[in-house]
């Protein structure tokens, strides 16, 4: 290695940066230098030239010598911690404590500040492990999928709320997971998949039942009727967005004016109102507005949120009435004696024109993309398009954007299950103007990450779920276990990869710390998948790499594969959507979860990995009402084997 590389591997050391990683077959890709330099730039790192890089590294030394401990720190509670300079440990209840080189044992949980001779650094303290999760069963839910005779062309939080209260009170089912609920981007169309929201912060009203919020009931008949009247029709073939949009924003506002007092006292959902204010007024992506309106801490926005202060206070507004809705939801889910509860996803980021990228332009890498490098699935890479959190921003803010986001989801949910959990360790960043395959891993204070996330769901008495599937590096299941954190197993996947055939592993061997299920929303449904469906489509679509024929053949393996599990776990396969509901009811899992697509017997799956107009992504209703869901005797066949297995308990 010659000295100049010497000192770019040193340099992207100290910043997190790989310079190589081990790809899906397990050999080293090496990054090419360029893409290092260029992702370097993203974290305000000059590594254009020797000269450069080496007054970088002198920068790095002298920061070091400045600042030897991290901006944030975490501490597992009962286990001492070695800092190696003296201080005072301010804690979130007022007190101190001071401390002479190592944090005792005994701090409580919580927020906490260490203050040096050089340094005030933000200490969480969180606990070692999270509480064991309730063995049970339940449902995996696509909520705009869901509807019933009052939902206006899709699912809505009402459907929520009878879905889980009747989940658990007549199925007995134990926990709901539902697709992610957060803001969507004010747009048109607009943008269908609930991986990539405006904001993880706050809520989608394009989910609100109109009828049931208290501005409705104190209207009078007339705007009552002219509000029913703007339902648009229900029984579509697809789900269209806009149209339920339209209808739902017509009706809020006739309903504004009985609203009564909005109090924004909450400076982020004053932001966030702002935020959409101006969307109205100069369009859904902020890094296309006038150049003033940019800064949300200019005079300019100021300025807007005085002009613009009824329509802020609507937008405000409206998060109230999906607090109150999902409020609702949770409390129907309790009702019912769920033993875990509603459980929330949260994608791994957010739009980089929407909400949150805007306020928080300051942590964000807003011209990086997140994805995934080349794999035998996708030998392009992978690009989703979402800016990554800054690691160097997140320290010095001492995490407090990612607690916010924490905080949010789980204000209305008994759990969360993080997407792409390996996020909290690396993300692939791909630098501005590059394929996704041309990218490298950026690193992330895992320790700190784990803390906040456990410190929050502890605090709300929240399960977590981390989704953990395709190339994703053994420590990160493994500490999540360790943790007490559920990691993902869906059925498809779990085969003895290393074994001729690749048989699948009997369910009563799967890990127990897991949250199992057939499928998942990227994959096919259980008829799809028996039928060929994913095949036929990929192929029409020109989107297999490679002849259809062998995609066929593969797929026929597999299946001989699974039926041969069924076999020796001495499951009849004369209806396999039950027997395929009978062999996870059997699994180790702490958790098992069915999708209404697989036990109703739906063909196409949610969505369709690799596409975005070319197929329905996000748009296919169930092919039953919410009614009709319950009384289906193909869902109660199929369940039956997971309410025997995992019988509700109070």
């Amino acid at each position: 290695m010659t000295d100049d590389a010497d000192a770019l591997s040193r340099l992207a050391a100290a910043h997190g940066v790989a310079l190589a990683y081990e790809g899906s077959d397990r050999e080293t890709v090496t990054v090419d230098d360029e893409i290092v330099v260029a992702v370097l730039a993203r974290l305000d790192v000059d590594a254009s030239s020797a000269e450069s890089i080496q007054r970088e590294l002198e920068r790095v030394d002298a920061e070091s010598a400045r600042h030897p401990l991290p901006a944030t720190i975490a501490v597992a509670q009962g286990s001492a911690h070695h800092l190696g300079v003296a201080g005072r440990v301010l804690l979130e209840d007022g007190s101190t404590l001071d401390v002479d080189g190592e944090l005792p044992a005994n701090l409580p949980l919580g927020w906490h500040h260490l203050i040096t001779d050089e340094q005030e650094i933000t200490l969480v303290v969180a606990p070692a492990r999270m509480p064991e999760v309730p063995r049970t069963w339940g449902w995996m839910l696509q909520l705009y999928a869901l509807r019933s005779a009052e939902s206006w062309g899709m699912g809505d939080y009402r459907d929520l709320a009878e879905m889980a209260g009747r989940a658990g009170a007549e199925q007995g089912a134990g926990v709901l997971l539902v697709n992610p609920v957060q803001a969507f981007m004010p747009s048109h169309p607009l943008e269908r998949s609930p991986y990539s929201p405006a904001s993880r912060r706050f809520a989608n009203p394009l989910y609100l039942r109109v009828s049931d919020i208290d501005a409705f009931a104190a209207a009078d008949d007339r705007t009552r009727e002219d509000v029913l009247a703007l339902a648009p029709e229900g029984d579509t073939e697809l789900i269209d967005y806009d149209a339920v949009w339209a209808a739902k924003l017509a009706a809020l506002e006739l309903l504004w004016p009985h609203a009564g007092d909005v109090t924004l006292d909450d400076p982020d959902l004053e932001a966030f109102a702002t935020f959409a204010a101006l969307a109205e007024l100069h369009g859904a992506d902020w890094r296309e507005w006038p150049e003033e309106l940019r800064d949300p801490a200019g005079e300019a926005v100021a300025d807007a949120r005085t002009s613009l202060g009824t329509r802020i206070a609507f937008h405000a507004w409206l998060q109230l009435l999906c607090r109150d809705q999902l409020d609702a939801a949770r409390t129907a889910a309790h009702d019912a004696g769920m033993a875990v509860g509603i459980v929330h996803d949260l994608p791994v980021g957010v739009h980089p024109g929407g909400a949150d990228a805007w306020a928080l332009q300051d942590v964000f890498a807003s011209d990086v993309r997140v994805g995934c490098p080349a794999d035998a699935f996708n030998p392009l890479g992978q690009d989703w398009g979402l800016p990554p959190w800054r690691p160097d921003k997140l320290a010095e803010s001492g995490y407090a954007p990612f607690r916010d986001v924490i905080r949010s989801v789980l204000r209305h949910g008994d759990g969360i299950r993080i997407d792409h959990v390996a996020g909290l360790w690396r993300l692939w960043w791909i630098p501005p103007g590059e394929p996704a395959h041309r990218g490298t891993y950026v690193h992330y204070d895992s320790e700190v990450m784990l803390a906040v996330l456990t410190l929050e769901a502890h605090r709300a008495g929240a399960i977590v779920v981390g989704e953990d599937l395709g190339t994703v590096e053994d420590v990160v299941t493994e500490t999540m276990h360790e943790r007490g954190l559920l990691s993902s197993a869906v059925l498809w996947f779990e085969r003895d990869w290393d074994a001729p055939g690749q048989p699948h592993i009997p369910p009563q061997d799967w890990e127990p710390e897991t949250m199992a299920s057939i499928s998942t929303h990227d994959l096919p449904t259980v008829t799809g998948w028996l039928q060929d469906e994913r095949i036929r489509v990929q192929a029409d679509l020109d989107l297999l790499d490679g002849p259809a024929d062998e995609a066929y053949a593969q797929a026929k393996s597999d299946r001989a594969a699974l039926f041969d599990l069924l076999r020796a776990e001495g499951i009849p396969a004369d209806d396999p959507v039950v027997a395929l509901h009978a062999v996870i009811a059997r699994a180790a899992s702490r958790l098992v979860l069915s999708s209404p697509a697989d036990a109703v017997g739906q063909l196409q799956q949610p969505n369709l990995p690799g596409t975005v107009d070319e197929y329905p992504n996000w748009r296919i209703p169930l092919p039953v009402d919410l009614d009709a869901f319950f009384a289906d005797e193909r869902v109660l066949a199929a369940v039956a084997p997971l309410r025997a297995a995992r019988p509700a308990t109070s």
